[in-house]
């Protein structure tokens, strides 16, 4: 398992080198994914580039983060975090049911409370760092607006009142979660703690949403929702988003890289030490069926941002 030094210094070079990434837009927008594409990253890129204090930010909630892992100032019990769901539709398809929506809350109950049945299926090489994290979510409202666009990109537009899509509601004290058509063969994206509460939530392609139907496989399971409620609560993807990068998680193996579809385990890796990869965690990019678990690691990175001072903490303790 790696080391992580968790320091202003470290911040610092995490939050100015990310890189710029643009992508060409999706001739086929209702094909179905060969593989899983979340657009954080990118959008991360993008926001620091925009927004030159948004790195200060970050690493300020990185600084604050480390201080409270190193001495134990993790949220006690069950966090209850109420959902907003905006709904963007152009066809009927596109505007997902209140039982769609429903079953992507049971799954990010499940997954959050390892209550999920394949959460017996962690290898027992990392059965001493599952987790459970304890969030409890609960569906608040569902506001739906019909809108003439095909696709949405991942430029927030979604968000904006005047570009068409819906304002989130109360983004300090709920989750907003926008079912929207991305394109570029994206399946959802989120913002990181310390982004504008203007543009703050999870969001996720339609066809990604909850348990989303056979046709939608092999992302039909409500994965995409865990995943990016995941990013949303300051996980970074598993491999660090470069080669044997890092997660800032010190639990977690150090990957070459992102993995898709279902990994036979033991999947190896080449960097230092060639650990095992957990390609099971519900933040490398494997398909639905083949993630189901978070580690304590990452449990107590999600509980720092709660602790008083952090940037959720209007969530509660």
């Amino acid at each position: 398992m790696k080391k992580v030094l968790f320091s202003a210094i470290a911040a610092l070079l995490l939050f100015s080198c990310q890189n710029d990434q643009s992508e060409s837009a999706d001739s086929n927008l209702s094909a179905v994914a060969a593989h899983r594409g979340c657009a954080s990253q990118e959008v991360l890129a993008a926001q620091l580039k925009a927004d030159p204090t948004l790195a200060i930010r970050m690493n300020e909630i990185e600084a604050f983060t480390a201080k409270n892992l190193l001495t134990g100032r993790l949220v006690n019990g069950v966090i209850e975090i109420p959902v907003v769901v905006n709904v963007l539709y152009r066809t009927t398809a596109e505007n997902i049911s209140n039982t769609q929506i429903q079953s992507q809350i049971d799954v990010l109950n499940k997954d959050f409370n390892a209550t999920n049945p394949d959460f017996a299926n962690v290898p027992a090489l990392f059965s001493g760092v599952k987790a459970n994290v304890g969030i409890r979510f609960v569906l608040d409202q569902v506001i739906r607006k019909s809108t003439t666009k095909s696709s949405w990109g991942y430029n927030d537009a979604m968000k904006k009142v005047a570009q068409g899509g819906l304002a989130p509601t109360s983004p300090t004290t709920k989750l907003n979660m926008w079912s929207a058509v991305i394109g570029s063969g994206i399946l959802g994206y989120a913002q990181f703690p310390g982004g504008a509460a203007a543009t703050d939530g999870v969001v996720i392609d339609p066809k990604y949403f909850g348990l989303s139907g056979s046709a939608n496989a092999p992302f039909n399971l409500g994965r995409t929702g865990t995943h990016e409620v995941g990013h949303w609560l300051n996980l970074r993807h598993i491999w660090g988003d470069a080669t044997c990068g890092s997660d800032l998680v010190s639990d977690t193996p150090t990957h070459n890289e992102e993995n898709y579809g279902a990994p036979a385990y033991p999947h190896y890796s080449t960097c230092s030490g060639t650990p095992v990869e957990m390609t099971m965690n519900y933040m490398d990019y494997v398909n639905d069926n083949a993630m189901y678990m978070f580690t304590n690691g990452q449990k107590s990175r999600i509980a720092a941002i709660f602790a008083t001072g952090g940037p959720r903490a209007a969530f509660g303790i």
